[in-house]
């Protein structure tokens, strides 16, 4: 198990590397970034939360149960996350990388835990964890942003950003597309394949690129946090709720796998996009890639007794 996560998470580590170092030697212009952050927002992640969701293949699979159990989970973690918020002591834009930091999880590793656990079924657990959670988690930190980002949004703002918001956009699609049994067209799909696995790397290159170590200090309290909800709350949350739903065996330790995930890079992407603090999004993204090597597999090993109840 602990030799699955660290080699799931050694790219990630690696590439978040690599970003800084291209940034410290300025191998790239200054004006790449924002660019590439850009694209990553608005193109890349789309098709892959879209092309995830509109090709799996979920028979024989306990897809309300999961559905539900990742959901609730998610929705009560977040709302602790806003309640503890006056115990933060942190402005408005901080606070968001807390929130994202405690609720976002990265879907290329989950993805390739789940199919080193499971193979093939794992992989289509795992796009039910994304259709449940990707949409759930974009909502929420749209919410989170119009109240806490520097750029404050009337009601009117936070629907259009609701509405407009591409990954949420491209998971509703996703969905409907599945439900409908709706196929991609040949030509088409291989390319949004394309586009959706380049997101990865190039979100990843972003976060390190955005490190800057002279403000680590300020980090340890706001890491501390949310890496306390990632891999604390979250998991606890998540039996909690697959008591109440029966969810057991490989789909409840693909849940657990999940919610105990560190933070995405769209995470840093988003913050960048609707005004919350980056720097210290990736600080959070990359310290809990780190952290998790260790974490993942304590959560698993820990709820073991109830995963085969």
């Amino acid at each position: 198990m602990t030799r699955d996560v660290l080699l799931a998470l050694l790219p990630v580590i690696v590439l978040i590397g690599l970003g800084m170092g291209l940034r410290l030697r300025r191998f790239l212009d200054d004006g790449f970034w924002p660019l590439a952050e850009r694209l990553g927002y608005y193109i890349l992640l789309p098709c892959l939360f879209f092309h995830g969701l509109a090709t799996a293949h979920l028979e024989a699979l306990p897809v309300h149960e999961l559905a539900l159990t990742l959901i609730l989970a998610t929705i009560v973690v977040s709302a602790l996350v806003v309640a503890v918020r006056p115990l933060l002591r942190l402005d408005g834009p901080a606070f968001t990388s807390v929130f994202q930091g405690s609720v976002r999880f990265n879907n290329y590793v989950g993805v390739t835990l789940a199919s080193g656990l499971f193979g093939a079924k794992g992989i289509a657990m795992a796009a039910i964890c994304n259709a449940a959670i990707v949409p759930t988690v974009n909502v929420l930190c749209v919410l989170v942003f119009a109240r806490h980002g520097s750029a404050k949004l009337s009601g009117r703002g936070i629907l259009k950003q609701l509405v407009t918001n591409p990954l949420v956009i491209a998971s509703l699609a996703g969905i409907v597309f599945q439900l409908a049994g709706l196929g991609i067209p040949p030509g088409i799909e291989p390319a949004m394949r394309s586009l959706g696995a380049a997101s990865l790397p190039l979100g990843l290159l972003c976060v390190g690129a955005a490190l800057d170590f002279r403000t680590a200090r300020k980090w340890v309290g706001p890491v501390a946090s949310s890496s306390a909800m990632k891999f604390l709350a979250m998991p606890v949350a998540t039996i909690l709720f697959a008591m109440l739903t029966g969810l057991t065996g490989p789909a409840l330790t693909t849940a657990l796998l999940f919610q105990a995930l560190p933070t995405a890079s769209s995470a840093y992407i988003m913050a960048r996009q609707l005004g919350g603090d980056a720097p210290l999004m990736a600080g959070i993204t990359a310290t809990q890639t780190v952290l998790a090597v260790v974490a993942i597999p304590l959560v698993l090993l820990g709820t073991a007794p109830w995963v085969t109840l």
